[in-house]
């Protein structure tokens, strides 16, 4: 049994908590909010993001951060990723030296750094870092619905430790050495999932998806190859896998913020509408778009989804963009 630490009690992270707790291990789910944290504890039960799903008795809640990381084994991060940073700095400051295990999907903005990246500037290059991400809901994993996911460290015993720690007969876990590939699969398909939930507003078909997420997983690749990352790691889990559940699950927030789009609605009403959930698609699609640009990567579908998410560009037009542009032969 090991001591393990979940920093945010969002969906994901409470469903993953709750896995660490299916298998045996002590878990702490951390909360920003000491009110909230009180009201799960009260409740047992986290009612504003996973409502009708009873916590397991061996979890504990807290928003003592000393508390929740004092002589942890693993640090399991779940923090949306434009507040990663913050998050880290606290733990700097506590001087932690646990192994981060990190769940969340996104670029950096104000650096276009991955989450891995972000963990090294500031804990150092030589704290253990690993990633975990894949086709994966927390709303199907806390009833226990078969998931599989990747681990991918330049750690090597880590991963393994990761694997071992989460995997059991509901919850498989592969690992990876790619992890540059790993984290970019992981967060550049939020963008096409936007995308995707445009094409549902708009009333478009199957037909429209399926070309979508092909040439979706094209430009990933691309994107991919030139930070570093290898193409068959788009093929996997990361890339292909999380492309396929975001882009046609009913619980994709990604894929709603899309079909709000499609419908008319702006950005404004649609954030009103999320409330306390972060669709992590809306700022990856902006440090995309300046990656590619800065790399000279060709990516048609993440400009134009840059140009309706930033530019007021309508959805309608960027279709025609797509569908009109000089013909090309298919190739990655």
């Amino acid at each position: 049994m090991m001591k393990i630490t979940v920093l945010s009690s969002g969906s994901w992270g409470t469903a993953l908590a709750k896995t660490l707790c299916d298998n045996n291990h002590d878990v702490h789910l951390w909360s920003r909010s000491q009110e909230y944290s009180d009201a799960m504890e009260a409740k047992r039960e986290n009612f504003r993001y996973l409502p009708g799903f009873p916590l397991p008795d061996s979890l504990h809640l807290t928003a003592d951060l000393a508390k929740a990381i004092e002589n942890t084994d693993l640090i399991v991060t779940s923090t949306p990723t434009q507040y990663v940073r913050h998050s880290l700095e606290m733990l700097k400051e506590h001087k932690t030296t646990a192994p981060i295990c990190n769940v969340s999907k996104g670029i950096e903005v104000s650096s276009l750094q991955r989450i891995s990246e972000i963990t090294s500037e500031i804990l150092g290059e030589s704290h253990p870092f690993c990633v975990l991400v894949g086709p994966s809901h927390a709303e199907e994993l806390i009833k226990n619905m078969p998931t599989a996911v990747v681990v991918s460290s330049q750690f090597n015993y880590l991963a393994k430790m990761v694997q071992n720690v989460f995997m059991n007969q509901n919850f498989r876990v592969y690992t990876s050495s790619d992890l540059v590939g790993v984290e970019l699969g992981g967060a550049l398909k939020n963008i096409f999932a936007i995308a995707a939930g445009v094409i549902d507003g708009l009333g478009l078909g199957d037909n429209t998806k399926a070309a979508l997420m092909t040439r979706g997983n094209v430009e990933m690749a691309r994107l991919g190859r030139a930070l570093g990352g290898f193409e068959e790691t788009f093929n996997g889990l990361s890339g292909i896998g999380d492309l396929i559940v975001t882009c046609t699950s009913k619980h994709s927030r990604n894929r709603s913020v899309g079909e709000m789009l499609g419908k008319g609605l702006s950005m404004d009403d649609i954030k009103a509408k999320l409330g306390h959930s972060v669709a992590e698609g809306v700022a990856t699609t902006k440090s995309a778009y300046q990656l590619a640009q800065q790399y000279k990567v060709e990516v048609p579908i993440i400009e134009q989804c840059y140009q309706v998410l930033y530019e007021d560009r309508s959805a309608a037009e960027a279709i025609n963009y797509l569908m009109t542009r000089d013909a090309k032969q298919e190739r990655n």
